[in-house]
């Protein structure tokens, strides 16, 4: 099979403000046509959409973790692509719990399911179903166009959260780091990879948060000075910044507290961008 290039698409950059430009989190690496979903924030489908990825072919993803910002967008992931006429069950892939998050979506939506399959509807059988792959770090995935590989990252009071490491058959290499303090897994995962898209907030901005969110984003999330230090022990040949705190400063001011104290390439990510 001749493998074309890879594409990585920001579906969405967002956190949980709501920021009408940023969708929430999302990627899309894109290998031979088939798109792969790396968590589904609000408005994953639209977005895919957006990026000219069909609905119909939402047939992968991962969870890097369950927090709410991240993964309310399952149902929509669940339901959207199977009225628009995906036959295959969704496969997704993430911590444990995200199997009886999605039990309890689809047995929330069972009369609208119901409706649907017997109400008259052209509808098929089978792509509403759901099928999930609670996983541990290692190899939990693997195709004719990639592999998959998970570890471990700590975000704070949550029990498992990964990141993911995806390896391209046609060579490319791209890390995403997941809601995660500073580690060095992430070193390690990437270790010169292509791409790697980072979480990120402003070092300058938390100093005016109170200071119980302080201690909140300290022991859950990683500052501009912490991802400068990590990135350049991992040394992308891209670092991509994405759910982005700012709280009163700019992205170029963000990306000015990142590059003072790393010299590679890096970018604010937006929503839509493609590398």
């Amino acid at each position: 099979m001749l493998l074309v290039a890879a594409q990585v698409i920001l579906l969405g950059t967002g956190t949980p403000n709501a920021e009408p430009e940023r969708s929430g989190p999302s990627v899309a690496i894109v290998a031979n046509g088939t798109p792969y979903i790396i968590d589904f924030g609000p408005g994953v489908v639209r977005r895919a959409v957006a990026a000219h990825i069909k609905p119909s072919d939402l047939k992968i993803a991962f969870a890097t973790h369950l927090h709410s910002d991240h993964t309310v967008g399952l149902a929509d992931l669940i339901l959207t692509p199977w009225t628009l006429e995906r036959t295959t069950p969704l496969e997704i892939y993430g911590p444990p719990g995200l199997r009886a998050m999605a039990n309890h979506i689809v047995a929330a939506y069972r009369e609208d399911i119901s409706v649907r399959l017997h109400g008259g509807e052209p509808s098929n059988k089978t792509g509403y179903r759901v099928n999930v792959h609670e996983i541990k770090p290692g190899v939990v995935y693997r195709d004719d166009n990639l592999r998959v590989t998970a570890f471990r990252v700590p975000h704070g009071e949550w029990r498992e959260a990964f990141g993911y490491r995806f390896d391209i058959l046609d060579g490319r290499s791209i890390v995403i780091s997941g809601d995660t303090g500073p580690t060095d897994a992430v070193i390690k995962a990437c270790n010169g990879c292509d791409v790697l898209i980072h979480e990120v907030h402003s070092t300058a901005g938390l100093a005016r948060r109170p200071a119980e969110w302080q201690r909140y984003h300290a022991q859950y999330h990683t500052s501009s000075e912490e991802l400068a230090a990590i990135a350049t022990k991992a040394k992308p040949g891209l670092l991509v910044l994405t759910h982005q705190l700012l709280w009163g400063t700019s992205e170029e001011d963000l990306l000015r507290e990142v590059t003072r104290n790393y010299a590679g390439r890096v970018v604010n990510g937006h929503d839509l961008d493609v590398y």
